[in-house]
């Protein structure tokens, strides 16, 4: 059987405690580590630093830096640390984010979005790939170039996706799909089509697709679905998520809670045995890449530390 090729997403509010559970993850040989960035929550960014810095072979990852709050310079200079800290170890994922966040939280318009991280990842790809950039557009106009003697470490830069615009966005323009909270049929028949569609018109490799995995440590799904649901809660309630999850035959409840055959769907559950089984199955299905998020059913402790062992397990092929 083929390794998985898996990261596991990195919470929490504490820097600390969250630095110490990557150095754990990278000492138990697992690839990669992902973190989301966003709102007042310790910026991941900066604590992929300290990380890099701490460990020796780990990956890091951000799912993602929304693009609105953070000028493509400001976070092209702050990859530039992280690159130099831990060569060729970190992906930078990018993403326009969600209304409630931006123009609610930040007081941001958020127009065109798919146009604006077009834009954006433009802007960083010049600097980041290129070493240098000039570009005049509807969203940015930047004239920039690297310091002399600063080579482009040509980080990856994945984008956020959700929809198929999104998806076949990816496939023309970025080095991979971040999707989040989709079930795993749509990944196949209507995000990697697309993706697939973007990188032929733009006549370049196809990206991998990334998907998103929630996974429990526990055989009672009712116990599952429970302690699942107020993690999930939030997505029934933003608008992109919707109309996701409606084209993928699952919309919202009329209180835009989730209902039960979407979680079913989405949260892959079980023994530790029985998740890689189904984590493999998924990535033979299509999915390239798996971020699996952790979610506690009784014992935390206990669920997290049968989790890594067997993410570091099947990450091996052993």
């Amino acid at each position: 059987m083929a390794a998985l090729r898996a990261g596991l997403a990195i919470r929490g509010l504490n820097p600390a405690e969250t630095l110490a559970a990557i150095v754990r993850a990278d000492e138990r040989g697992l690839p990669m580590v992902w973190s989301t960035v966003g709102g007042t929550n310790p910026d991941a960014v900066t604590l992929f630093a300290a990380a890099l810095a701490k460990t020796n072979r780990i990956g890091v990852g951000t799912a993602i830096v929304p693009t609105y709050p953070r000028h493509p310079v400001a976070l092209a200079s702050q990859a530039l640390v992280l690159a130099g800290l831990g060569p060729g170890r970190f992906r930078l994922g990018i993403g326009p984010s969600h209304r409630p966040t931006i123009e609610g939280m930040f007081g941001l318009p958020m127009g065109k979005p798919l146009e604006h991280l077009r834009e954006y990842l433009t802007v960083l790809r010049g600097l980041l790939w290129e070493g240098a950039v000039d570009f005049a557009g509807t969203h940015f106009t930047v004239k920039a170039a690297l310091p002399a003697g600063v080579d482009p470490p040509k980080t990856p830069l994945p984008i956020s996706a959700l929809r198929a615009g999104a998806f076949r966005l990816a496939g023309e323009i970025s080095d991979g799909a971040l999707s989040w909270v989709c079930p795993v049929p749509y990944l196949i028949n209507t995000a990697k089509p697309a993706m697939l569609e973007g990188a032929k018109a733009a006549g370049r490799p196809f990206p991998p697709l990334i998907g998103h995995v929630p996974v429990a440590v526990g055989t009672d799904r009712e116990a599952v679905r429970a302690a699942v649901r107020p993690q999930l809660a939030n997505y029934g309630r933003l608008p992109f998520y919707q109309g996701m999850f409606k084209d993928a035959g699952f919309p919202v409840n009329p209180d835009n809670s989730l209902p039960d055959a979407l979680l079913d769907e989405l949260v892959v559950s079980g023994t530790p045995d029985e998740i890689a089984a189904r984590l493999h199955q998924i990535q033979d299905a299509g999915v390239d890449e798996l971020l699996v998020m952790r979610v506690n059913v009784a014992d935390p402790e206990a669920e997290d530390a049968a989790l890594l062992d067997m993410l570091a397990r099947e990450c091996a092929g052993s």
